[in-house]
């Protein structure tokens, strides 16, 4: 028989996946927007990034509103926010009413993580978490991967304003199923069985002193805590840049057309769905208590290949150097996201994973637009952007050396006290 907590892992993987879509879409529509509102690379870089404004302000309150009001509540309200506001990209008339649609979209955006999050952290037992993680935030590396591919298809037949229009339906519909099938906790569920139930009760327990006393307060006080937005915030500096200028890059720099453009934008992020599934599996299985070894070997690894990338001449190869660079930068995603998995209580998981959030966010927020500004100040050229990322990742990877996962020690005797 089925767990039935899978089917509350696909049903987010799926979610994550659509809201990866629509954000990502405009990545690869922006090249062809930017010629009918006449944009330079800086106001290109803007674009991108006013998704992270809105969406970075509210991470925090968004997983607040997570912990109060449970998390099926506030993520069927921001699936519901979000694909609104998808539609609403569509009837942009200028830059400025782009902006201002793209920070509300992001802002609707920000309380699912945090719920999604802590829906995971109450459906699974914590040996079962980094690879349910991992699995379910595959669709970060999946849903730019299928999204060159359905913009460009769209684009050719209809313009770059009815692939907005068409992602409205599925979010509705995803809103709606999810609203029906997961409950806060799968005591609250009927199709868990009492066996299931047991196994991730059991797999899950704490000590009750430590639940009586958990707090998010308590939780932003552990410099884990601050370490883990830092290393979040370097890392997602590369990943936000990479996945945001893959697909001009390929047409500014590497002279692709729409459609080898979005068949080729497409092809490190399937790689890095692999990676990021392998890397939660591989997390579990051979690195529970050295997971920065992982993490780190990922992020040298991505530093190596993204400087292949740009350095070599040839467009065949360079697009095998960007395909390994997409394997390994979601590779070290999993194991990152472990740690907070295992070391936070499920109490606050919604407030304080948001936290960690936040770090994340405000670097998809920074990343495009210095990559805009360095692109515009170098003529045109994306070699000092690429510097850009390999010098954020290898920061990442320096930061991580700092993490011990003995951590999770300190800070729940901190929260006992």
């Amino acid at each position: 028989m089925p767990k039935k907590r899978n089917i509350i892992l696909l049903l987010l993987f799926l979610t994550w996946t659509l809201s990866y879509m629509d954000r990502m879409v405009m990545t690869v529509a922006i090249p062809y927007i930017s010629k009918d509102f006449h944009l330079t690379p800086v106001d290109m870089g803007v674009v991108m990034s006013a998704f992270f404004a809105g969406y970075a302000l509210f991470q925090i309150p968004g997983g607040l509103l997570a912990d109060k009001f449970g998390p099926r509540k506030t993520m069927a309200a921001a699936i519901t926010w979000w694909s609104l506001f998808t539609a609403a990209t569509a009837m942009v008339t200028n830059l400025t009413s782009m902006l201002v649609v793209r920070v509300l979209f992001g802002l609707g955006e920000a309380s699912f993580p945090g719920g999604s999050w802590k829906t995971l952290s109450n459906w699974f037992p914590k040996k079962e978490r980094a690879t349910a993680n991992g699995f379910m935030m595959s669709s970060n590396a999946l849903g730019p991967a299928i999204a060159p591919l359905f913009v460009v298809g769209v684009m050719a037949a209809f313009g770059w304003r009815s692939v907005f229009g068409f992602l409205v339906v599925p979010g509705l519909i995803i809103a709606l199923v999810l609203w029906m099938v997961v409950r806060d906790h799968p005591s609250q569920s009927k199709m868990v069985s009492p066996e299931e139930l047991k196994f991730i009760e059991e797999g899950s327990k704490e000590t009750e002193d430590s639940v009586k006393k958990m707090s998010f307060k308590d939780v932003i006080k552990q410099s884990m805590v601050w370490k883990l937005v830092l290393i979040w915030f370097t890392f997602d500096i590369t990943f936000w840049g990479f996945s945001s200028w893959v697909p001009t890059y390929l047409v500014q720099s590497r002279g692709f057309d729409m459609v080898n453009m979005g068949i080729n934008a497409s092809i490190p992020f399937f790689a890095g769905t692999v990676g990021l599934i392998l890397g939660g599996y591989v997390s579990d299985k051979f690195f529970v208590g050295k997971r920065r070894s992982l993490i780190i070997g990922s992020d040298i690894l991505s530093a190596i290949f993204l400087f292949l990338t740009f350095s070599t001449g040839a467009a065949g190869l360079a697009m095998v150097f960007l395909t390994i660079s997409g394997f390994f930068i979601c590779g070290s995603f999993g194991a990152i996201w472990a740690l907070p998995m295992n070391v936070l209580k499920p109490e606050v998981m919604g407030s304080s994973s948001a936290f960690i959030n936040f770090g994340g966010q405000a670097a998809g927020f920074l990343s495009p637009i210095v990559i805009g500004y360095l692109i515009q100040k170098a003529g045109g050229s994306f070699d000092t952007a690429f510097y850009f990322l390999i010098a954020a990742i290898l920061v990442s990877s320096v930061l991580t050396l700092t993490v011990r996962e003995h951590e999770k020690v300190q800070v729940s005797n901190a929260i006992a006290k």
